[in-house]
């Protein structure tokens, strides 16, 4: 199997690139973030009309990391079901988010929201936390720090394994 070594933030080249059921290492930064913090964001979105935390251009990664262990930022990181996130996907892909990181199938909407924008959906392993934590070499909580593990978090990763799932053309593995 053919590995995609991927720099985030990701470009839209390399996001054209990119097919589903590609295997990818992603280093660089990623932003976690889930349900309590996506209402959040969406708020904000809507009152400013544009993505606030310098978040255009970024990759979302649905995770709520556990505290820090062994020496590493977090003893656990791992991908939360990306459907639950499907109500704010598609108007943060339109406000500039390039790629999302989850597990799990996706809303029609968030298909068409990838072809739209030319974004794409990743996966992770699920039940993989302890090992995805291994890559993430720094975190920074960047807001929403009442909301625990569900804060805005500006993690750095070194290649972290994903696949592509939903890609910019639409294609979906979960649907051949």
């Amino acid at each position: 199997m053919n590995c995609k070594h991927l720099t985030l933030p990701l470009t839209k080249e390399a996001l054209a690139d990119l097919q589903a059921g590609d295997y990818c290492l992603l280093t660089g930064p990623l932003y976690t973030l889930r349900d309590a913090g996506h209402v959040r964001l969406m708020a904000e979105l809507a009152e400013q009309g544009s993505l606030p935390y310098d978040l255009e251009g970024q990759t979302i990664f649905y995770a709520g990391p556990t505290p820090e262990a062994a020496g590493r930022p977090f003893g656990a990181v791992g991908p939360t079901t990306s459907s639950r996130m499907d109500f704010a996907a598609p108007a943060l892909h339109r406000a500039g988010i390039v790629a999302t990181l989850g597990k799990g199938k996706r809303s029609a909407e968030v298909h068409e929201a990838c072809k739209e924008t030319g974004s794409v959906y990743l996966i992770a392993c699920g039940g993989a936390a302890a090992f995805l934590a291994k890559c993430v070499v720094s975190s920074t909580t960047v807001a929403y720090d009442d909301l625990g593990t569900e804060a805005l978090r500006r993690i750095w990763v070194e290649d972290m394994p994903a696949f592509v799932a939903i890609d910019t053309q639409g294609r979906d593995i979960y649907e051949n």
